[in-house]
């Protein structure tokens, strides 16, 4: 198949990634809205947040992200899907940047070879009674605070979206690795994406990845993306993806 063309692909996977994050929020929230936020009240910046401004002046977003989210650490994304020069804007303001993350993507129909380890099951999460696990799974990847996990259990619990997949990578019976995928656009988007430290080189991640792409090539979509990390994107570089596009992600001072 031909592959859209980058731009396109820049967009169909900032509007996934829009998707995803605004299913975490513990109220409704629009991921097409102009000022797409999303607060889910759990006291960890990528869980509350800014998604894209368009089409509004620069000062009056700020206003209304100040007070919808007060209260709660959270950052602001700016990506393809932003008014051109947002970025500067906020650091014109204030802002500091704290990540450039390349969004990527990759053709799913084009399959890739990969060795997983012998040991490695990997299994859908669909018992409620699991989610405990799970959420303890990706916690310390992910920056939480491992001693009080009942309010990411509880909002993954109620997460706002039904199309969410989550993989368990499993060695003797322990959860070792995650990845969350979410079938909701037009595309495949993977997020979460982690291996426990004490796994890691082993190929959790990239097994868990490939997985990630099966099931989207399965669900009759052609790509999937991600948001990788500084850590990943030489992991996903090497299963095939292509950055497509960046996101830098700004805080701004109270």
């Amino acid at each position: 198949m031909t592959a859209p063309p980058l731009h396109t692909l820049g967009q169909l996977a900032v509007a996934a990634n829009r998707r995803y994050w605004t299913g975490w929020a513990c109220a409704e929230a629009d991921p097409d809205a102009d000022l797409t936020v999303y607060r889910s009240d759990i006291a960890h910046s990528k869980l509350n947040g800014i998604l894209r401004v368009r089409d509004q002046p620069l000062d009056a977003a700020i206003a209304e992200a100040r007070q919808r989210l007060k209260g709660t650490p959270w950052i602001w994304w700016v990506g393809a899907d932003s008014d051109p020069g947002t970025a500067d804007g906020l650091l014109a303001r204030g802002a500091r940047q704290v990540s450039d993350l390349p969004v990527m993507a990759i053709d799913v129909t084009a399959g890739a070879d990969f060795d997983a380890p012998a040991d490695l099951a990997i299994r859908t999460v669909t018992d409620p009674a699991e989610m405990s696990s799970y959420v303890q799974a990706y916690a310390e990847p992910m920056g939480f605070d491992s001693d009080d996990l009942t309010p990411v259990v509880e909002r993954e619990l109620g997460f706002a979206y039904p199309e969410v997949v989550r993989l368990a990578a499993i060695i003797d019976g322990r959860t070792v690795g995650t990845c969350t995928m979410s079938l909701g656009t037009d595309v495949g988007a993977l997020y979460c994406i982690t291996t426990d430290p004490r796994y890691r080189r082993r190929g959790i991640a990239s097994a868990l990845t490939l997985e990630g792409l099966r099931l989207t090539r399965e669900s009759g979509r052609s790509i999937a993306t991600l948001v990788a990390s500084s850590a990943g994107e030489p992991v996903y570089r090497r299963l095939g993806f292509e950055t497509v596009s960046r996101y830098g992600r700004f805080t701004l001072p109270d």
